[in-house]
């Protein structure tokens, strides 16, 4: 719902502080596991989801996240199961807004109209289609809108301003910043640069502004934070579950990782405008 995700961005708005939105894969490394870190991030301080649909040719991402769509597909995960994954979640998680982040394909074959209808019954907040474009928005992006779950578009570094009213036309919920041309899991190696390119987004639009790719560390969440509205982790985290695995399996040490690692996170993050203020 798009009130859920308004409402956590005007919360961090009056707390004066940057949001941690999380990214995981769902699935990875099984359906279970998936489900216990899921369940764990919100208290761990994460304050937005984003839940990765897995995908065989996914051509934004790095390779820690390919690996992680390749897990999580060996281990049985279908989009249906993601759905109801996000149906488990919201049975403990009503106030965490949760978007559903991957490629049109799944989407395409699962059939829009029913896809939308079993997102919203799920507790879907928005979605995150890293491969459609502002020129087919009649495929997804204007039935998601009407089916009140929120359309989120990527602006990147080659986003100039005679592109960026396009891509910020129907977009909803926030904009996410990509900080970096190319995939995902690379470094942030100008950090100036992006806090220029967020001031320059929030120029043509009111949405919250989220900083994504290449945050890996506390001290990096913490710097983007001083700019951006959210930071945005995923390959770290993704990273954290790998490490633990025996295999392709989960250990005990599986969900913990990942909660202590988001709970760092969310320190750098909760600590990104403490200095500026005094």
């Amino acid at each position: 719902m798009t009130a859920r995700m308004d409402a956590r961005f005007a919360k961090l708005k009056a707390e004066g502080r940057p949001g941690l939105v999380t990214f995981i894969m769902c699935g990875d490394p099984d359906y279970d596991t998936s489900l216990s870190i899921l369940k764990r991030l919100p208290a761990a301080g994460a304050d937005v989801i984003e839940l990765g649909m897995p995908f065989s040719d996914p051509m934004a991402d790095g390779p820690a996240i390919q690996a992680a769509g390749l897990r999580a597909l060996r281990a049985g995960q279908t989009l249906a199961k993601t759905l109801a994954m996000v149906a488990e979640f919201r049975r403990s998680d009503t106030e965490t807004p949760l978007v559903l982040m991957g490629y049109y394909n799944p989407i395409y074959i699962y059939g829009v109209e029913r896809f939308l209808a079993d997102a919203k019954q799920a507790g879907v907040d928005g979605l995150i289609i890293v491969d459609l474009p502002p020129e087919m928005d009649d495929e997804l992006c204007l039935p998601a809108l009407a089916a009140d779950i929120n359309f989120i578009r990527l602006a990147t570094p080659t986003t100039d301003d005679k592109r960026l009213p396009t891509v910020l036309a129907n977009t909803s919920g926030f904009v996410y910043y990509v900080s970096m041309t190319g995939i995902t899991g690379a470094n942030i190696t100008n950090t100036q640069a992006v806090g220029d390119a967020v001031n320059r987004i929030k120029a043509h639009t009111d949405l919250p502004v989220c900083v994504g790719f290449g945050v890996k560390t506390a001290e990096q969440a913490k710097t983007i934070g001083r700019d951006a509205d959210g930071v945005v982790v995923g390959t770290a985290i993704v990273q954290a579950v790998a490490n633990t695995l025996d295999g392709d399996k989960a250990t005990a040490d599986t969900a913990e990782a990942v909660a202590t690692l988001v709970s760092g996170l969310a320190g750098g993050v909760r600590s990104a405008r403490l200095e500026a203020a005094e």
